[in-house]
């Protein structure tokens, strides 16, 4: 498969014009285009945090707790004192860091459910509602975001296939066809986790009636 660097390498090499494009059709102003490129860089990581050792699972759980830390100072900055809301803040860091990072890594398996087109359409489905309800970002945004999210862990799922076909001497490796698949078939109940994950994403999510009308003006 693919390594970090490869991945990073094309999912912003691919995200950014397609940002770029949004910004010179009238679809995103400056400031949205590179959200998209962002998100679609990141979203090139996100099928990669089912592996204990990547360097994406440590990325994405240091972004989460960073948030979560985040969250707990705007939240409590006006109610506690300031030394109490900063060890409120490091103590959801590092719970998010280690005790849930470690919960995670011993409820997936690499190139399991997580490393699939379903948990790309959780990841994007969760990406929408967080970008507005957390970030305050505007419905059209949100949805840009989470479609940008989903293209990036795509790509990743596209170049691992493409990684496992050794072109020099036209020979398929035995990881052909796990990593661009639909789910995983043998974790039943995961998959199921995961299209609940887009029910509550999408029910959470604002209307996507922005985009509708804007793509109704292209005809």
């Amino acid at each position: 498969m693919a390594n970090f660097n490869t991945h990073v390498t094309v999912a912003a090499t691919l995200s950014a014009p397609l940002a770029a494009c949004a910004f010179v059709m009238g679809f995103a102003n400056m400031n949205d285009a590179i959200l998209y490129a962002l998100a679609g860089t990141l979203g090139g990581l996100l099928p990669d945090i089912d592996a204990d050792e990547s360097i994406a699972i440590r990325l994405v759980f240091r972004l989460f707790g960073a948030l979560v830390a985040g969250l707990i100072i705007a939240a409590w900055t006006n109610q506690l004192p300031h030394w109490q809301v900063l060890a409120l803040a490091a103590a959801g860091y590092l719970i998010v860091r280690f005790p849930i990072q470690w919960v995670f890594e011993q409820l997936t398996i690499h190139r399991g459910t997580l490393h699939s087109l379903l948990a790309n359409v959780m990841f994007a489905a969760l990406a929408v509602p967080i970008s507005y309800h957390v970030f305050g970002l505007s419905a059209k945004t949100a949805w840009g975001i989470g479609a940008f999210t989903f293209l990036g862990a795509t790509i990743h799922l596209i170049l691992d296939e493409l990684y496992s076909i050794e072109l020099s001497g036209i020979r398929i490796k035995r990881s052909f066809g796990t990593a661009l698949k639909l789910t995983d078939w043998g974790e039943p109940l995961a998959s199921l986790a995961l299209v609940l994950g887009c029910a509550v994403g999408y029910w959470l999510s604002p209307t996507p009636d922005a985009w509708v009308s804007a793509f109704a003006l292209l005809h």
